[in-house]
């Protein structure tokens, strides 16, 4: 046997698990195909194509068809690199054009006929969040940093420090949405550049006094539009010693633009073709943002929204999850009388386990997001006691969630909006990440672990157990049990006719 043949012998074998994100922007796909080793994220893989998805969104919020054709070419693109991959090692994201567009679902029900892997709309807060872990996870700093993105139809800004990020904010300003505003012609002028600033400052003013009070001692850029503009500022720069972006700097290329007179001129080597249709939004945004916040300097970090999905996936594989702690922390917030919540979790969760496989729940997330939906489920009680289900619906709805996607900040509203009382069909949401007949088996569950533990007695509620097919539930309380419990036994009876609804049967023994 050759040296060449034993030399790995003796090394120690890691297991690896090999990961995937795919980030459906505004501007840009990009796939990052990455392997988790010994606690480690080592990237082996990018795809990165301009596909201007925002260029398609008109004045409705309505996604051309054109724009839909050109996502779903590099969708067979990714396909091809994604070829094997388990589901649970993949994830896609998109991001503003998707979360504005009216008919997204038309596309996203057209990439299910190309990906097998579900495609998650993540809010603006999301997206700064998983930025954030991006830069934080690649980027060593002391101190606060404010890290900012501008992407085709959104700006994120967030301030952290170290791996936790203090405040996060998107804004509705990018690249595209500001060059078909501002320069749609692609003429350069002095007015147009100084109305998108002003424009992009306007928008600025929702954060600046906040971001500002917090603070911070390092100032970082991500993905393209930024490197681009962080490339231009370095020409003059002697070769090999990079330099912050300053405002000075921005205001010089602005000017060498406007002398450009039209970005068919922009001819410099550091913009890409595909880039040079839309700088112009993205300088004026940067040039307005260093002087709403007070920017000194900004440097350029290369990792980004899709490094932070694989981030969160790593970190996910260790059972270090956000979501619990973001679910925890809505709970302490909003004053959730914990220990009912529990006493609701526990037997939601004691009846979950006992149906999951009758009732095939494969997926990990229906259980957890039961579990957060006990947990959560009494939060409107601040507002009013009288239909907390609403109140509790609307909350779930509308707070910043970290770690949350769109659908399963929707999924844990409708959940709790019918955890008790009638249950309107009509009203459930259209489901893309999940199965309409499990979300329904999902409601009967925590209604009945709800509805078990009225009472609010900690030992109240027997030992049960519970025997399911396809549409149907056997609940078994101890024999005697209902005949001492009068009110109980009416509130059960009433459940068997909510359950109609639900398309399920509930059989009491």
């Amino acid at each position: 046997m050759s040296p060449t043949e034993t030399v790995f012998e003796a090394v120690e074998s890691r297991e690896t698990t090999k990961v995937a994100a795919l980030d459906i922007g505004s501007n840009s796909f990009h796939l990052v195909v990455a392997r988790i080793n010994a606690g480690s994220v080592q990237i082996l893989h990018r795809l990165k194509q301009k596909v201007r998805l925002a260029a398609g969104l008109n004045e409705d919020n309505m996604l051309s068809d054109e724009a839909i054709e050109r996502g779903l070419k590099m969708l067979a693109l990714v396909a091809e690199s994604l070829r094997g991959f388990e589901p649970d090692s993949v994830r896609i994201v998109a991001t503003h054009t998707l979360r504005k567009a009216v008919n997204a679902k038309a596309f996203i029900n057209a990439a299910k006929e190309i990906l097998p892997y579900p495609i998650e709309i993540i809010s603006g807060v999301e997206e700064a969040r998983l930025i954030y872990q991006g830069v934080a996870h690649t980027n060593h700093s002391d101190g606060r940093r404010l890290v900012t993105d501008i992407g085709g139809g959104s700006t994120e800004f967030v301030i952290g420090e170290g791996f936790a990020p203090l405040v996060c904010r998107s804004l509705q300003m990018g690249c595209v949405s500001y060059t078909k505003r501002f320069f749609s012609s692609g003429e350069l002028k002095a007015k147009s550049f100084n109305r998108a600033i002003t424009a992009a400052k306007q928008e600025l003013e929702l954060i600046e006094n906040r971001y500002k009070r917090l603070g911070w001692v390092q100032c970082i850029g991500t993905s393209g539009t930024i490197k681009t503009l962080y490339n231009l500022a370095q020409r003059d720069k002697p070769s090999g010693h990079e330099q912050p972006v300053t405002l000075k700097s921005l205001k010089q290329l602005a000017k060498s633009f406007i002398e450009a007179g039209h970005v068919d001129q922009l001819t410099m080597a550091e913009i890409s073709e595909d880039r040079r249709g839309v700088i112009a939004g993205g300088l004026a945004i940067l040039i307005g943002t260093f002087e709403a916040l007070g920017i000194d300097e900004l440097v350029y970090s290369s990792a980004a929204l899709r490094e932070g999905v694989l981030y969160q996936m790593e970190d996910e594989l260790k059972h270090s999850d956000i979501r619990e702690r973001t679910a925890k922390s809505l709970a302490t917030r909003y004053d959730v009388d914990t220990v009912q919540a529990g006493m609701v979790l526990n037997t939601s969760l004691h009846l979950f386990d006992q149906v999951s496989g009758d009732w095939k729940f494969k997926n990990k997330d229906y259980r957890a997001m039961l579990a957060w939906a006990a947990l959560l489920h009494e939060v409107g009680l601040q507002i009013n006691s009288r239909g907390v289900q609403r109140h509790s619906a609307y909350i779930l709805a509308n707070v910043d969630m970290p770690g949350f996607t769109q659908e399963q900040q929707e999924l844990l509203s409708c959940l709790v909006r019918f955890h008790r009382k009638k249950i309107k069909v009509q009203e459930l949401p259209e489901f893309q990440l999940f199965d309409l007949g499990l979300v329904k088996r999902l409601i009967a569950l925590l209604r009945l672990g709800a509805l078990l533990n009225i009472k609010r007695q900690e030992g109240f509620v027997p030992e049960l157990s519970v025997q399911a097919s396809k549409q149907k539930l056997v609940l078994q309380l101890p024999e005697g049990w209902l005949e001492n419990r009068p009110i109980m036994s009416a509130d059960l009876q009433q459940e068997v006719l909510y359950w109609k609804a639900l398309d399920l049967e509930l059989h009491l023994t």
